[in-house]
């Protein structure tokens, strides 16, 4: 299989290092983003750097981080295949005390970073005549819980739930294929040592490892026909609930 150059955001822990791990153990050459520097070069000592692997710090939802990351890409391993938007931030606040900053942060994180990253680097794919963008959704999209006050959060996922079949429908013919992983509760640092109570939110009754969200983000970037799909891995949280 041919290798490629896979962009990595928000790669500095949780399923963005399991991510770019994925695809460097399988021969693929990989861009780290992180906004924090300090965390970004930690992770790439942990990826074990080498001539595989670059990083790019910055803040996704500013346009030049985009185009960074795209220009090392080029420079360093001279394309650009596959994008995976994984940065973002998840917290609980009730509706009625969010204010206009506090929307803001999600907006600008998830979707502002998800928009401008991609608006980056479809120009190069359409250089190339193919590529592949895979965002980072959630299944609560569409499975609101009681108890989770998150609109903001969700908010800002569901646009890119919409933008995913969007840019699938206008970059369809030009073999640019963008598809949507949505996971359910997976253990990352951002749940703490809180995941396994959640567990019972899945059919599986587990939680997720980051292990099981990176082998399908591989397989969406591999395969050739899957294209505009909102893809759960959620061990069955997005189909249905346990009754206790």
């Amino acid at each position: 299989m041919k290798k490629q150059t896979i962009i990595v955001t928000g790669a500095s822990s949780g399923i963005g290092k399991a991510v770019a791990k994925y695809f460097l153990d399988r021969g693929d050459n990989v861009v780290i983003n992180s906004t924090t520097v300090g965390k970004l070069e930690q992770a790439y000592a942990e990826l074990g750097g080498g001539p595989q692997l670059a990083m790019v710090a910055g803040d996704v939802s500013r346009r030049e981080t985009g185009e960074k990351l795209v220009a090392v890409a080029l420079d360093r391993f001279g394309s650009a295949d596959v994008l995976v938007n994984n940065a973002g931030i998840f917290e609980t606040r009730p509706f009625l005390e969010v204010d206009e900053a506090y929307l803001d942060r999600f907006l600008n994180t998830n979707l502002k970073g998800t928009f401008f990253t991609t608006q980056a680097v479809i120009p190069q794919m359409l250089k190339q005549q193919g590529g592949v963008v895979i965002n980072i959704g959630t299944p609560n999209v569409y499975h609101a819980l009681g108890g989770a006050p998150s609109s903001a959060p969700i908010s800002s996922k569901g646009a890119v739930h919409a933008l995913t079949l969007q840019l699938a429908a206008e970059f369809g013919e030009q073999n640019i294929r963008v598809n949507t992983v949505a996971p359910g509760v997976i253990r990352t640092p951002m749940h703490g040592d809180h995941s396994d109570k959640m567990a019972g939110l899945h059919l599986q009754r587990r939680v997720g490892e980051v292990e099981d969200i990176a082998e399908m983000v591989y397989t969406i970037a591999k395969s050739k026909f899957i294209n505009g799909a909102i893809v759960n891995v959620d061990g069955g949280m997005g189909a249905g609930h346990n009754l206790n």
